[in-house]
């Protein structure tokens, strides 16, 4: 049975990832009401998928972070520089509107296989 919401689907040489917000793996639940433990926690998620699928975070080459709030640059830059701590990949920030949840933030990527 396959998915109609797969967390990623590998075009090689790529692998896309879908929406990722702050969940905690194990329940299934918003990790934190913070910003920034759900922001953490988001790419933490992507680490463990790509990990998953052979690849890992020095092969992301775009991500999508989408915010429900357009107030939170520092803390985004913040987390980014420790996930991305040299050549970090291209980026695009849209706010949205609120997720359902509690959820604040979601980030999808795009990273080489």
């Amino acid at each position: 049975m396959s998915s109609v919401f797969p967390q990623a689907m590998i075009a090689d040489p790529f692998i896309f990832l879908s929406g990722t917000p702050g969940l905690d793996l194990s329940t299934g639940l918003v990790i934190s009401d913070d910003f920034e433990e759900q922001l953490r926690q988001s790419f933490q998620n992507i680490k463990i998928i790509l990990t998953e699928a052979g690849s890992d975070m020095r092969k992301v080459v775009k991500t999508t972070v989408f915010m429900v709030s357009g107030n939170d640059f520092s803390i985004l830059n913040k987390v980014y520089a420790e996930f991305f701590p040299e050549n970090a990949p291209a980026r695009s920030t849209p706010q949205v509107m609120p997720f359902p949840a509690g959820i604040k933030v979601s980030v999808e990527c795009i990273a080489v296989l």
